[in-house]
């Protein structure tokens, strides 16, 4: 089944604002929230579906994606990594919007212990990586591997940050719920509020014997080989998300995200134009005159071209689908080859004799026909394909 427009899902425009979004999320949330319709399966389903709009248009990096390549420029990276939502995910991530929505309403629920109780999750910091890419990489696509010096979960206490599964205390200020409710009356009556507990900074537990190797943070320095499929045609400066990728969560919290920024290669004799590649070939005069074959270089190998007598300098040559596919598109551009024709600059006075002798022939008269079209003639077919 296809994916609804996460605009739609929202009922937004596509040029709201972030406060519009998370505004439509907020009440989506509230009309959908699974206390409000029990063992409601529809309305579960379109929770779900809010939360996955809202995380992608939240997301500047991902909404831009989006907005520009629809669901199939997420890839892997939306809606959670595109791997299916749980409850747990979805209070953990935006559990402050529905704490500011409902104001305690519901139980307090929230990352994974939805019985009136919300611990705090802890999220890991986001990376940013750079990956060069050839030009030939982004016509072709590519897999790489890359080597990350983030944090990684500590092997020694098991991402816990206790030095064994007894270590722990309930938090005697929240009683392991994460956070503290107050209750003030005013006019209106009673109002009760939640905040996170200052004491176990929502965590609902403290340790009492930290681990050695984390002294209690659950994450360490460490490398992690990351593989991930670059599509074919992006650009420079293109980012790719890679959700759980980043820096480990300290205590078991949840890993943050990895994103990738492309850079692009200049290549020795080709320049990219979106999705075509430009190249810059010269002849000699007596070339242009008789005729001649030339080799392009292409991205994947040389392509023979042949010039008619009389090419005149300036001519652009199309060879179509030898440029850059567009991404997520079987598209592809063109390769154009602009001729040009070198003029001799020092001549011998042998050369310069055969020159002007040759310049008294009629037929080394300029004479322009209709079918040698003038500079902003080709500008104008160049531009306009």
């Amino acid at each position: 089944m296809a994916k609804r427009d996460y605009y739609e899902i929202l009922e937004i425009p596509r040029n709201a604002s972030e406060a519009d979004i998370k505004k439509a999320y907020r009440q989506m949330a509230i009309k959908y929230h699974p206390d409000k319709n029990p063992n409601n399966k529809e309305a579960e389903d379109k929770f779900k579906e809010a939360a996955e709009a809202y995380e992608v248009l939240s997301n500047p990096e991902k909404r831009s994606r989006y907005d520009q390549f629809g669901h199939s420029g997420l890839g892997n990276q939306g809606g959670f990594g595109g791997g299916g939502m749980s409850m747990d995910d979805i209070f953990s991530n935006f559990g402050d919007i529905f704490e500011s929505a409902f104001g305690g309403a519901f139980g307090g629920f929230g990352g994974g212990n939805r019985g009136g109780q919300r611990r705090r999750v802890n999220r890991g910091s986001n990376l940013r990586v750079k990956v060069s890419l050839s030009l030939e990489d982004i016509a072709k696509g590519v897999h790489k591997k890359l080597k990350i010096s983030k944090y990684i979960s500590c092997a020694s206490c098991q991402g816990t940050g206790a030095k064994d599964g007894g270590s722990y205390t309930t938090c005697g200020t929240c009683r392991g719920t994460g956070q503290v409710t107050r209750v003030t009356n005013t006019f209106l009556g009673q109002m009760q509020t939640a905040s996170t507990c200052p004491h176990c900074g929502g965590e609902g537990r403290t340790i009492n014997d930290k681990c050695n190797t984390c002294m209690g943070d659950g994450i360490v320095k460490g490398e992690e080989v990351v593989e991930v499929d670059i599509p074919a045609g992006v650009t420079e400066g293109m980012s790719l998300s890679m959700s759980g990728k980043g820096n480990a969560g300290a205590r078991g919290g949840v890993p943050g995200d990895l994103i990738i920024l492309i850079e692009e290669q200049p290549h020795p004799t080709l320049q990219r134009d979106g999705t075509n590649l430009l190249y810059e070939h010269y002849i000699s005069f007596p070339e242009a005159a008789v005729g001649t074959t030339i080799e392009v270089p292409t991205l994947d190998g040389k392509a023979r071209v042949k010039l008619e007598p009389g090419v005149q300098g300036g001519k652009i040559l199309r060879l179509k689908g030898k440029g850059i596919p567009e991404i997520n598109s079987y598209s592809k551009g063109d390769l154009l080859v602009n001729v040009n024709v070198w003029t001799p600059q020092n001549l011998s006075r042998e050369e310069r004799q055969l020159m002007e002798k040759l310049a008294e022939s009629p037929n080394f008269k300029p004479n322009p026909t209709k079918r040698d079209k003038s500079f902003f003639d080709r500008m104008k077919e160049y531009f306009q394909g």
